[in-house]
């Protein structure tokens, strides 16, 4: 069982202020080819995963950021760590 859930928003600097969003897709298209279960969200994307996985990841997108020519990125990370176990379904499971 996942041991992490780690919730990132990714915001980059666009080189001439061009739109984020297709900038967001290439950090959310990082996320699926990792293979980890995800969700995104309106405002960020949450993985389920081991927390080094999961930091890798993380990684991967603010260097896919660079790769694309912007000049800097800031990731907004929540990371909800729990060695017995963590679940994006455990935890809202109240909520559906």
């Amino acid at each position: 069982m996942a041991n992490a859930l780690v919730s990132i928003q990714i915001i980059p600097k666009t080189k001439n202020g061009e739109d984020v969003i297709p900038y967001v897709d290439e950090a959310i298209a990082i996320i699926d080819a990792s293979g980890v279960p995800y969700h995104v969200s309106p405002l960020e994307t949450t993985m389920e995963g081991e927390l080094p996985d999961l930091l890798a990841i993380v990684e991967k997108m603010n260097q896919r950021m660079e790769e694309l020519g912007c000049p800097s990125v800031i990731s907004q990370a929540k990371i909800f760590y729990q060695p017995s176990g963590a679940s994006m379904d455990k935890l809202t499971e109240k909520y559906r």
